[in-house]
């Protein structure tokens, strides 16, 4: 079948990136009608990725509709009693005021780097339209985040330069940041392009790395930390905050999820052992890494928090993340932190978000 959208013939690949400023696409007048079952999540382009019709990865559009449904903004929460508590010198003691900037210096970039990897790496080789009019809505809610993160230093009175420098400046966080960063090498190169097994592997890496790692790995087990305050009653407003927040990145993580799912059973040649060898080696890593962070965050432990105690739980998170892409667990740790099932229930994480939503429901109105 005639694809609808043509590269130049004098810069013709098996695959032309869309997007790319090397390619101009045109529009081939009388080509034949979309057939669905060309569609896929890579290397799908000659069933035309600006005809949204028909949808064949339901997920990604569902995905896009609860994101719109549970839209929020972070002035809509009121920062007050944050205000009075970090004034106060009896509410917070000096190990909380540490933990709270760690975590704080770790989101405010983290955000930004994935919003990056969405629009210069992900969104330029996705080929399902239903997917790629989801990214765009994650990119716009990774903005709201970094908008939250700015909005808790503003009110709280912190200093914003120390804050927003600290991946730069905080060994533990910029060794985290480094290692994702690290696998934007090549896909962000404008002559990258996928087609070939090599680098659809290095496309498929970059996926599950910002999915599984830093969406479902890093933020999790800093959602943690925020929620040990609320557990308190202390600096709420920061918390309810983080919790919208959480409630976007667990789509944004089921997302991922389903995406690299999906491209496993489009391309089962991809997924080899020694690419799951490679993928359990990246999250030991990564494990590593955020039991590095947890030492810095809790020099001394908080509210029952405290290193090790953490280290149990980032390998439990790391197991499930594993597991909901078809690879054994490697660690069998349990959750130690039962009281954390209220604010991230890990439990029902996978049927997080999968209620049909039937109104608007704005961040005022927090019902999941």
């Amino acid at each position: 079948m005639a694809s609808p959208l043509q590269p130049r013939q004098e810069d013709s690949t098996p695959n032309p990136p869309f997007g790319d400023p090397n390619h101009r696409p045109i529009i081939e007048r009388g080509a034949g009608r979309v057939d669905v079952n060309e569609r896929k999540i890579i290397n799908g382009g000659g069933a035309d990725v600006v005809q949204l019709w028909p949808i064949k990865h339901k997920f990604a559009w569902d995905a896009y509709n609860v994101g719109n449904a549970n839209h929020w903004l972070p002035t809509e929460i009121s920062m007050q009693s944050d205000i009075e508590q970090w004034r106060s010198q009896h509410v917070l003691s000096e190990d909380e005021r540490h933990a709270f900037k760690m975590v704080l210096g770790f989101f405010t970039t983290a955000d930004s780097i994935a919003a990056n990897n969405l629009v210069l790496a992900f969104y330029k080789h996705i080929t399902s339209p239903e997917a790629r009019l989801y990214l765009l809505r994650q990119a716009y809610e990774e903005a709201i985040h970094t908008q939250a993160y700015q909005y808790i230093v503003e009110s709280l009175g912190l200093d914003g330069t120390e804050i927003f420098n600290m991946y730069r400046e905080v060994d533990a966080i910029y060794d985290k940041e480094e290692f994702i960063l690290s696998f934007n090498e090549g896909i962000f190169d404008p002559n990258f392009k996928t087609g070939t097994l090599e680098a659809d592997q290095k496309f498929l890496e970059n996926m599950c790395v910002f999915s599984l790692i830093l969406e479902g790995i890093f933020f999790y087990s800093s959602f943690a930390v925020m929620f040990g305050f609320q557990r308190l009653n202390k600096l709420v407003g920061s918390a309810e905050q983080i919790q919208y927040i959480m409630r976007d990145e667990s789509n944004h993580l089921n997302f991922g999820i389903d995406m690299i799912n999906t491209i496993k059973e489009e391309q089962p040649e991809l997924w080899t052992e020694a690419f799951v060898d490679r993928i359990v080696t990246l999250v030991r890593k990564a494990v590593e890494l955020e039991y590095r962070f947890a030492v810095d965050v809790f020099p001394k432990g908080i509210f029952g928090l405290n290193a090790d105690g953490f280290k149990q739980y980032i390998e439990h998170i790391a197991d499930r993340r594993l597991a909901r892409v078809g690879i054994d667990p490697i660690y069998g740790s349990s959750n130690p932190f039962p009281w954390m099932s209220e604010a991230v229930d890990l439990a029902k994480e996978k049927n997080f978000f999968e209620t049909r939503v039937t109104e608007y429901k704005t961040g005022g109105t927090l019902d999941w």
